[in-house]
């Protein structure tokens, strides 16, 4: 099932605006990224984050779920998805342990 876009829009709009976060749809479901980085996914209307050390220990009791069968856990966001200023802390966390984006090679 695929998430609704009125629930990833909802999802959005609950960070700060100083994060910079913008959904990407890809395959069929969406990428959260900030400052180039892909920090978090809004699947079947789930948030949830890419795990890192820093993030686990700001949630503290974290419960993950996989995006989709067959992929790794992520951390997901339940409780906390209303609470802007905590989700924003969780993303600057997150993307400062998440490696710079490769740069794509140009082709002639």
């Amino acid at each position: 099932m695929a998430s609704d876009p009125s629930f990833v829009e909802y999802v959005v709009d609950q960070f700060d605006r100083d994060c910079g976060v913008s959904p990407r749809k890809m395959f069929g479901e969406y990428g959260l990224f900030s400052d180039g980085k892909m920090f978090g996914m809004i699947c079947d209307d789930r948030l949830l984050f890419k795990p890192t050390e820093g993030g686990r220990a700001f949630i503290g009791n974290v419960v993950e779920a996989p995006p989709y069968p067959g992929a790794k856990p992520a951390l997901l966001i339940e409780a906390q998805i209303e609470d802007g200023e905590w989700l924003s802390e969780l993303a600057r966390i997150t993307t400062r342990e998440l490696p710079e984006p490769k740069r794509k090679k140009k082709t002639r």
